[in-house]
């Protein structure tokens, strides 16, 4: 049914939510490949992206990305907008699709840590960071987890930020993959 829609993109993030930061070379990249031939399996799609698990990048990570030819990568936050991932000061043609923790809801409706916040809150920050990429004409990038946002006090603030986006007109939306493309043809890396 995701493949059918056509709205969706599968990408890896890892294999059992790995600690890749405590892992050696041999077994990242292994448990990576492991990951991403189950997925092309099951999906019968090839995976082009990379999230890296709790967006950690051990020293080798990088390396094993790029070796496996990955579109995209996105668990880095140096910047709001998309730039091209340098490796030992040298161009991947990787693009990478920054996130932020304001933008995940991990962090923001955590109630057993200390940074939960109220679900109406969380959209607000939401609407001022969708409105400001939107002036900047530059790159906003949820992240989500089902069962985080998927309850229903909490699915409030997800649908009065789409509410939000609809009600702007003139905003493209598209997947990883859609995003990672532009920034490659905008920037003259193809």
């Amino acid at each position: 049914m995701i493949n059918e829609s056509g709205l969706h993109e599968i990408a890896v993030h890892g294999w059992i939510h790995e600690l890749n930061t405590a892992l050696d070379a041999t077994t990242e990249e292994r448990l990576l490949r492991q990951a991403v031939e189950e997925i092309e399996t099951i999906s019968g799609k090839s995976i082009v992206g990379y999230l890296a698990l709790s967006w950690n990048h051990s020293p080798n990570t990088l390396s094993i990305v790029k070796e496996m030819g990955f579109l995209y990568e996105s668990s880095l936050m140096h910047d709001d907008r998309p730039y091209e991932l340098l490796l030992d000061g040298e161009a991947t043609g990787i693009v990478e699709l920054p996130v932020e923790w304001i933008l995940d809801d991990a962090p923001l409706f955590n109630p057993r840590g200390n940074s939960y916040m109220n679900p109406r809150d969380v959209m607000q920050v939401w609407i001022d960071e969708f409105d400001r990429a939107w002036e900047e004409g530059t790159l906003f990038l949820l992240t989500m987890h089902p069962h985080l946002t998927g309850h229903r006090s909490r699915i409030v603030s997800l649908e009065g930020l789409i509410e939000h986006i609809k009600a702007k007109g003139d905003v493209w939306v598209g997947t990883h993959e859609e995003a990672a493309r532009y920034v490659r043809q905008q920037a003259g890396m193809n």
